[in-house]
């Protein structure tokens, strides 16, 4: 008998789900939580946990992490609305013995928990190894990128927020209090440190890493 836990803090997917489970004879549904907080009073009695990854209170990686700390026996089976590469591969870093899409048949729900109950592997080793270097890949792309940042002045970031806002050179400048040859400098140096090859790019940059705030 799998001892399952849901953690899913959308009522109109968990509690269908956790019906359809109960329903099965090899499977207990232990519990149901919408957040981390609520999932801990679980941790030492499941057997399987299905963990979304975005929980208002934290990431379900970190979730899972937790999970493991208290209970090394648990499996983890990642459902997720997600198509993101990068977060699937940051699950399966983190201790998660499967994902599947949260559009995915019930049926290969309940398949992928008797796996895990048998101590079968949903992931293979090479899919595995694919994934731990795409999470390895994106790190260093994110170390880089602040690196970057890092390099950027007040003002070239205040240029930034203004160039966000649609504006031309002249107006930034205006607003600035500066003229349109010091804002053509800087937008210069911006896309220098920041390793681009247009203002567009640049404003897509920034808005990749939060370093402007679109009104």
């Amino acid at each position: 008998m799998s001892r399952v836990l849901l953690v899913d803090d959308h009522l109109s997917f968990r509690q269908p789900l956790a019906f359809m489970l109960s329903r099965e004879p090899t499977i207990t549904v232990i519990g149901q939580a919408g957040t981390v907080a609520e999932a801990r009073q679980y941790f030492l009695q499941v057997d399987i946990a299905l963990v979304d990854l975005n929980l208002p209170d934290g990431e379900g990686e970190g979730l899972i992490r937790a999970l493991k700390s208290v209970n090394p026996g648990a499996k983890a089976l990642v459902l997720t609305a997600s198509d993101s590469d990068t977060a699937m591969a940051q699950a399966v870093e983190a201790g998660a013995e499967g994902v599947l899409h949260k559009s995915r048949p019930i049926e290969e729900v309940i398949a992928a928990i008797g796996r895990l109950d048998a101590g079968e592997h949903l992931i293979s080793p090479m899919e595995t190894i694919a994934l731990l270097r795409l999470v390895a890949h994106q790190r260093e792309q994110d170390r880089t990128a602040r690196a970057a940042i890092d390099r950027l002045t007040r003002r070239e970031r205040e240029v930034l927020q203004a160039l966000s806002g649609g504006l031309h050179d002249r107006e930034i400048a205006e607003r600035l209090h500066v003229s349109t040859e010091t804002i053509r400098t800087h937008m210069v140096n911006i896309l220098h440190k920041l390793g681009v090859d247009s203002r567009m790019e640049a404003l897509l940059f920034a808005m990749r890493h939060r370093l402007v705030t679109i009104d």
